[in-house]
């Protein structure tokens, strides 16, 4: 970067028309010219290329034009020359810029490397036959420190002890820098006794560049825990004032421990009967305490172990208060813990076989800690109420689970089954049906009974046995069983249900398909049963009524009319009249036909 002078460029420049014969003289005179102010200045970045322009107009007759620095005494030593005339560059034996110069033809001079040694005073001179004309140039040379580093990092720190943290070293920088420490992001300001910060430079003699290291002394409290250090270098630039940053280093900060803690896990609001309990003691020191003593109900001494203490397959009688504290027992923390239950008690239960028609009485007990919901299940679907069997039925049958939970405390339920069989004997109902084409009937047997019975038709007379017949779904205990036939004469069908308790046979007339008979409904429902049973009762208790009166009426009509046959028989022998005893009898004939 270039900065101007203060004075104009060419205040310096001066044209003296001189004879020939002292152009000489005054080349040597100039090689004395005392330094001039306002000087103009080329900032360069070490290991760049220096670009120094020469800053005089080129004037006409131009010779030569020669650069030149000036050593800290003040003599000059000649590095370039370049003349005008013949185009032709020569460098001067100079080691320190050995292979480094160029000068273009506008007498412009470069030096490659850039060195801390290359700040000097330089100076471009074009000359004529009858004129010197001088501009000096001032060299700066900047040079970025590295990114500065935290070595020699204490292992650890204790509080309320001042110790050595680490250094901060920054190396070839030019010029030198300053360091800065930071906590967090802010500065650390000297204190004594607490932080003490020593800065110290070295240079590289063979290059000129500094090395800044920057030591940190500091005692810590138990708030410096993850604290962020780091150092800052503040340094010079081609543009200023600069500053790098090392990456924050947290430092392990050791404290007693000042309380004590007991946890339990893992962290659940309940524990139920079975669980595994992890005692869980700490303290808020660093490092953390290693050893400590757990008090369990029913303990009279602690139990010495590290920072857990566990519980397995816990039960009710666990249920306390649980204490831990450290070795010495300066310090104690406690917890209280439930251990909730929940007990079901199912009578009867596993599996019961009754009979048909039987009392069962079933009661579910369930003792908790705390309100239990209790609900039944039978065959995988949830019941509205508690079963109840006051006469079992075939459908009462099934598996039934008696479950209950406490909704507070997660994962503890129990259930117990109750697996119910109900037997009974086969019970047989047989009915018949003239199927619509008037070419076939249908004759059915209702069968119930558990185990399902098997069913066997025959042909009564004949003992044939019939196999064509078709079975109904078993359902509760029922099902039935139908065959179709068209007889040409009447026949008795003889329906045979048989299961391990008993066999059962009923029978029934079938008239030959010809002969018009009543049909009775092939299949029919528990309520059309029933309501068709009670229709068929009221109807045979009308008809049994009927039949008595008839019977009655028929008693005391006979004892009239023999009655009536001994008072004729008086008559015919008294008075002789045998056309009206024939007469008479006839009449009781009649009547009693």
């Amino acid at each position: 970067m270039m900065e101007p002078p203060a004075a104009a460029a060419c205040a310096s420049c001066r044209r003296r028309p001189l004879p020939p014969l002292l152009l000489l003289g005054l080349l040597l005179a100039a090689l004395r010219l005392p330094p001039a102010l306002g000087l103009y200045t080329v900032n360069a970045v070490y290991g760049d290329t220096i670009t120094m322009p020469c800053r005089l107009e080129v004037p006409d007759g131009l010779m030569f034009g020669k650069w030149k620095y000036e050593m800290p005494n003040g003599s000059p030593v000649f590095i370039a020359f370049r003349s005008s005339t013949k185009k032709n560059v020569q460098y001067d034996d100079v080691p320190d810029y050995k292979d480094r110069l160029s000068l273009s033809e506008n007498y412009t001079l470069s030096i490659k490397n850039a060195r801390i040694s290359d700040e000097k005073r330089f100076v471009c001179m074009l000359v004529t036959e009858d004129d010197v004309s001088e501009e000096p140039t001032i060299v700066k040379v900047f040079k970025q420190p590295s990114q500065p580093e935290i070595l020699h990092q204490a292992d650890f720190l204790e509080t309320e002890k001042l110790q050595m943290l680490g250094k901060c070293v920054a190396r070839d920088s030019y010029p030198e820098g300053n360091v800065t420490w930071y906590k967090n992001g802010r500065v650390l300001q000297p204190v004594e006794e607490v932080v003490v910060i020593n800065l110290q430079k070295a240079v590289n003699k063979s290059t000129g560049l500094f090395t800044m290291t920057s030591s940190l002394q500091y005692k810590p409290t138990k708030e410096d825990a993850n604290a962020k250090f780091s150092c800052i270098v503040t340094y010079y630039g081609p543009s200023g004032q600069k500053t790098i940053q090392s990456e924050p280093v947290v430092f392990d900060v050791h404290y007693p421990t000042e309380k004590v803690t007991i946890q339990v896990l893992p962290q659940s609001s309940t524990i139920k009967e079975g669980d595994n309990i992890t005692l869980k003691c700490s303290g808020n020191g660093n490092p953390p305490p290693q050893e400590f003593l757990f008090y369990i109900p029913g303990e009279a001494e602690g139990i010495r172990s590290s920072d857990t203490y566990i519980m397995t397959d816990v039960r009710r009688n666990a249920t306390g208060e649980y204490k831990c504290s450290l070795t010495d027992k300066s310090m104690m923390d406690s917890t209280t813990i439930t251990v909730h239950y929940l007990d079901l008690q199912l009578t009867p239960s596993g599996e019961v076989t009754k009979q048909i028609g039987e009392a069962l009485p079933v009661s579910c007990t369930i003792s908790s800690s705390r309100n239990a919901t209790v609900f039944w299940i039978k065959d995988n679907t949830r019941m509205q109420t508690s079963p109840s069997f006051s006469s079992l039925q075939y459908q009462d049958a099934g598996n039934y689970i008696c479950e209950t939970t406490l909704q507070e405390v997660e994962g503890l339920k129990k259930r117990k089954t109750l697996k119910l069989i109900v037997e009974g004997k086969p019970q047989i109902k047989m009915t018949k049906k003239t199927n619509t084409n008037k070419m076939s009937k249908t004759i059915v047997c209702h069968v119930e009974g558990f185990p399902k019975p098997a069913v066997q038709w025959t042909v009564t007379g004949s003992g044939s046995i019939i196999n064509k017949a078709k079975e109904t779904k078993y359902v509760n205990g029922k099902f039935s069983s139908k065959i179709v036939i068209a007889p040409e004469e009447n026949v008795t069908l003889t329906c045979i249900a048989e299961n391990e308790l008993e066999r059962t046979v009923t029978s029934l007339n079938v008239s030959a398909i010809s002969i018009p008979e009543y049909d009775e409904p092939e299949d029919r429902n528990d309520d059309n049963s029933e309501k068709v049973n009670d229709q068929a009762k009221l109807i045979v208790g009308i008809v049994v009524g009927l039949l008595l009166a008839a019977l009655v009426a028929g008693v005391v009509y006979w004892l009239y009319v023999k009655k009536s046959k001994t008072a004729s028989k008086h008559v015919d022998k008294d008075l002789g009249n045998i056309e009206e005893n024939k007469k008479l009898e006839e009449n009781n004939h009649k009547s009693e036909t």
